[in-house]
């Protein structure tokens, strides 16, 4: 008998250990985890964030429409200032401007046409994936919408956002900590997730991670 109540207390302490263990290692694992996910969505809304600022570039406006975007930086092209030679001290001196010296030959000042794609992401950026979270074992898009906006002085500002929630960032991790994170940001008035823009105010395309 005094065997038996020894292997069970040992089970017991075992089990015990395991739990201990367990709620100490749960949220360190689902941090790691957490922080992985997000630097890599991060990263993606960056490129989204470029996308709408030459787009907005080219047609003074930002794009709701992922197709529209995505078709601009496949086949679209933006235009840049190619800029051979500088300004030194020795023609300011002689009283020569930029603009002079361009007409004199001495500076040149091109404005050229550029793929977007190549231009601003590199020529082997796969851009039909920019709508895309980028999270394992899951199609779910980011959601894009874009608008104007008019300020407290009355100026119409073109304004747009991207974002994904928690839910979709965090698939598939611990059910319980992703739902204690956004009862959190929820408490604290924030977006439950990642994003860039606002569609409400006018926040210079800023990321709530920055």
């Amino acid at each position: 008998m005094r065997t038996v109540i020894q292997i069970l207390l040992f089970v017991v302490a075992v089990v015990l250990a395991y739990m201990i263990y367990q709620s100490i290692q749960r949220p360190i694992d689902f941090q790691k985890a957490q922080e992985a996910r997000y630097d890599v969505t991060i990263e993606k809304l960056k490129d989204i964030r470029k996308a709408q600022l030459a787009f907005k570039d080219v047609y003074g406006r930002y794009t709701g429409s992922w197709d529209t975007l995505i078709d601009f930086v496949k086949y679209d092209s933006v235009r840049n200032v190619r800029k051979i030679g500088e300004l030194t001290d020795s023609m300011i001196e002689a009283g020569i401007s930029e603009r002079k010296a361009i007409q004199m030959g001495l500076l040149i000042r091109d404005t050229i046409k550029e793929s977007v794609l190549e231009s601003i992401f590199g020529k082997g950026y796969n851009a039909d994936q920019l709508k895309y979270v980028p999270i394992p074992d899951t199609q779910a898009e980011f959601h894009l919408g874009a608008t104007i906006i008019t300020t407290g002085s009355g100026i119409k500002v073109p304004v747009f956002e991207a974002r994904a929630h928690n839910n979709v960032i965090l698939n598939n991790l611990d059910r319980q900590l992703v739902i204690n994170m956004n009862d959190q940001s929820r408490t604290n008035e924030k977006y439950p997730g990642l994003k860039v823009g606002s569609l409400t105010e006018a926040i210079n395309n800023a990321g709530n991670w920055e």
